[in-house]
């Protein structure tokens, strides 16, 4: 098997990972297993160790990072794994699977717009229409009515959802100075260590409150996943995909992300892909298109 086929199923890997993690996550929180909070910190913990744990495997021992960077290396922390994973899970069990799936492609449109004042790109009418189309899609899913699936605070989940869009798009921003310092996997070992530190007051009293001894093998199940699979090695055959393909190609398969989301929710929650979500994604997707046709060919 080649290199670059090795790179593509990775990719292709962490993205069916990341929507298994959706339906996991609703699971355990709607059915009282596992507050979110407390999901957090199992999953950024346990990363953060296994991302310390491959130093064992590594030619560099080197953990140091350099004084100058730290307030950086702190932002990326707040804005990629606190803030972030906090908007993203609480939004997630208050809102449906293909909801959060579907609304987290705003995060390229985010990225992409943040290149005409950082970049200093021109708004074209290809970035105009596509945001307009992008809101319109955002507008159609939050303002909906659903019958099917579970959600006990739609409007407010989805909110939250866009929120970590937001933090996210600027995470990606900031982190990029950092990639071409440090070796990849040692920024996001070092920021999902200060995130963790971030993160454990607020879902402490949660954590506490896990009854473990409720967890059926499906739980137990779930949970690896969302941790192990769903964290863990998403980022790491992410890292391995920019690195072999580059970040356009490995960007690029977020948008099999809602696909395979309203899948597993379809099979396993019983939520339905009815026309209002088609509607909202035929727009989503097309803004991110009209978004990006410019930016590619001006980069």
């Amino acid at each position: 098997m080649s290199t670059k086929l090795k790179a593509h199923l990775g990719i292709l890997a962490a993205n069916i990972f990341f929507a298994i993690n959706i339906s996991a996550v609703k699971h355990l929180t709607q059915n009282n297993f596992i507050k979110p909070f407390a999901i957090n910190i199992l999953r950024v913990g346990v990363s953060a160790l296994l991302f310390w744990m491959l130093l064992l495997f590594a030619s560099s021992k080197k953990i140091s990072i350099k004084t100058k960077h730290l307030g950086q290396f702190s932002l990326c922390a707040l804005c990629g794994i606190a803030l972030n994973q906090t908007f993203f899970i609480k939004g997630l069990s208050l809102t449906l699977p293909v909801h959060a799936a579907l609304l987290l492609l705003i995060t390229p449109i985010l990225i992409s717009l943040a290149a005409v004042f950082i970049l200093k790109e021109s708004f074209t009418t290809y970035k105009l229409l596509g945001l307009m189309l992008g809101i319109a899609g955002a507008v159609i899913l939050i303002t909906a009515k659903e019958a099917s699936g579970s959600s006990t605070n739609m409007l407010l989940g989805d909110l939250f959802i866009i929120l970590n869009a937001i933090v996210y798009a600027g995470y990606f921003i900031l982190v990029k100075p950092l990639m071409l310092v440090y070796n990849p996997i040692h920024v996001i070992r070092w920021i999902f260590t200060i995130g963790f530190f971030m993160l454990f007051p607020l879902g402490y009293n949660e954590l506490i409150q896990i009854n473990f001894a409720s967890f059926t093998s499906i739980e137990w199940l779930l949970i690896s996943l969302v941790v192990i699979t769903g964290t863990f090695f998403a980022y790491l055959f992410n890292i391995y995909g920019i690195k072999k393909l580059g970040a356009s190609v490995t960007g690029a398969y977020i948008y099999t992300q809602p696909v395979f989301a309203a899948l597993i929710a379809n099979i396993f929650l019983g939520e339905k892909l009815n026309a209002y979500k088609i509607l909202a994604a035929v727009l989503i997707f097309t803004s991110v298109f009209l978004v990006n046709k410019t930016f590619s060919k001006n980069a």
